[in-house]
């Protein structure tokens, strides 16, 4: 039976924690959002209903204890709730505020379903691991015994960290190789600070770090080394680069300067936040102030660009897509979000051709119409005849989201087999690739998906790495 802490969804109201007035919080890259107090976290985590099946757990990745720790958190158990949530995710606070909650864990509470207003999940789950970083309740990594094996890892982005953790855990020597000068991928430079402050991550990085685990940034496999080369290091492999090539737009005037990739221009406004020289921003390239600028897609990504240039100060900031509101992939809360910063969406639109000869001045758009739906399901855009329209632009910015690298060029190896989209080939059971000991994980894996997704990836390809190793070390004595 319920005790009296639990509940409460009837008589107390959804109350998440409350955002700063958009006019401030559009000045700056600080998060919208401020934590919870003790009362009101504890008292947020009491309208849980506590019910027999947890559909909030059943449609979380990783399958949070969600229900025990809100439990644990209305009881003012605080200690216990984080140690519960860090059991089954490595980067809990980082999920509690990039997780498309609307879509997942609270888009599936029982209490939603009944009119009440889900139980704000992910706000609670920020507050407890928030509050453990405060109180030092976050313990170091818990090393196990040195195995005498070692792996390397390629991408320290979601899947690689959570992998390397789990890893190391175990005693392995973890090697962890990125690309870029910072551990953390996309949470690092493609994630702006206003969803996910650096502190946050880089706080996890160096747990890693502190933990053994070696980090080579700045480090390019094909470049700096084969992956033979690496495997030749290592006892075994795992790739988790996530998907970074853009997808283009087939439209005259595309290569015009002022048309950039959504990454690179977020990579840009992250660099500068670091307080990194970052040439392309200064000169005004990969800047939005006194622009008018148009994003075009309706991802997350395309959302983190629009609000970025509300906060570098552009002119005007348009967001073209070519679906309607309610067919959107990005989440709804941060549509709303964009909205009330001075956004303004441009629903069922379409590029043809971007003006300007030298420099973009504009994007020739049409109007769309939804038709019949396509294999997915969803309702395929067309064109709507005679609905041609112009916007004025000096920076375009596609957001149209992301492909597979072709690794097995950039690797150097062309036994790494690829399926037709170009992500990595893996065995369903082992998560093991065409190479033999090497495995795979995260985006380069499911293509372009969440980091939620990631992390479990991670937790499951680091289990079965183990349980190779072990195989393998057995077969060696």
């Amino acid at each position: 039976m319920a005790d009296d802490a639990m509940l409460k969804f009837v008589a107390r109201g959804q109350e998440y924690p409350a955002k700063r007035e958009a006019e401030l919080r559009a000045e700056d890259f600080r998060e919208i959002a401020e934590r919870y107090a003790v009362p009101e976290a504890e008292a947020q985590a009491g309208r849980c209903s506590q019910c027999g099946v947890p559909y909030c757990s059943v449609h979380c990745p990783l399958h949070n204890h969600i229900p025990d720790w809100l439990r644990l958190t209305a009881e003012g158990r605080l200690r216990e709730a984080y140690e519960l949530s860090n059991s089954t995710s490595t980067m809990p606070e980082i999920c509690g505020r990039i997780c498309p909650q609307d879509r997942l864990c609270e888009g599936n509470c029982v209490i939603e379903f009944s009119g009440h207003g889900a139980v704000t999940i992910g706000s609670v789950e920020k507050f407890i691991t928030d509050k453990a970083w405060e109180e030092g309740w976050v313990e170091p990594v818990r090393v196990g015994p040195a195995r005498g094996q070692s792996v390397g890892i390629i991408g320290a982005g979601p899947a690689g960290l959570s992998a390397a953790e789990y890893l190391r855990e175990l005693g392995y020597d973890v090697h962890v190789y990125d690309r870029h000068d910072r551990a953390g991928g996309l949470l690092t430079y493609g994630i702006p600070g206003f969803k996910l402050e650096k502190h946050v991550v880089m706080r996890r990085i160096e747990r890693l770090a502190e933990a053994g685990i070696v980090f080579h940034t700045s480090f390019e496999v094909g470049r700096d080394a084969s992956i033979d080369e690496l495997r030749a290091k290592h006892d075994t492999m795992l790739i988790a680069t996530g998907v970074y090539k853009a997808r283009g737009i087939k439209a005259p005037g595309v290569g015009a300067e002022g048309v950039v990739e959504a990454l690179d221009y977020l990579t840009a406004s992250n660099r500068k936040g670091f307080g990194d020289s970052v040439p392309a921003y200064d000169d005004g390239s990969l800047n939005a102030d006194g622009k008018h600028v148009v994003v075009i897609g309706g991802g997350d990504t395309a959302m983190d660009c629009v609000r970025t240039a509300i906060r570098q100060g552009a002119a005007s900031v348009k967001c073209l897509y070519r679906r309607d509101r309610a067919n959107m992939p990005g989440s709804q809360r941060e549509v709303a979000n964009a909205e009330e910063e001075g956004v303004e969406f441009v629903w069922l639109s379409a590029p043809e051709a971007f003006d300007g000869s030298d420099k973009v001045t504009g994007v020739r758009a049409t109007k769309m119409r939804l038709g019949a739906p396509d294999a997915s399901g969803r309702r395929a855009p067309e064109v709507d005849p005679g609905g041609a329209f112009q916007l004025q632009a000096d920076l375009v910015i596609k957001a149209l989201g992301f492909e597979a690298e072709d690794l097995p060029r950039l690797f150097g190896t062309e036994g790494l087999g690829v399926t037709r989209w170009g992500t990595l080939r893996t065995d369903g059971k082992s998560m093991m690739t065409s190479l033999d000991g090497v495995f795979a994980a995260g985006d380069i894996v499911r293509g372009a998906s969440l980091v939620v997704w990631a992390i479990r990836d991670g937790r499951d390809v680091a289990a079965h790495m183990h349980a190779w190793m072990r195989a393998k070390a057995k077969v060696a004595a």
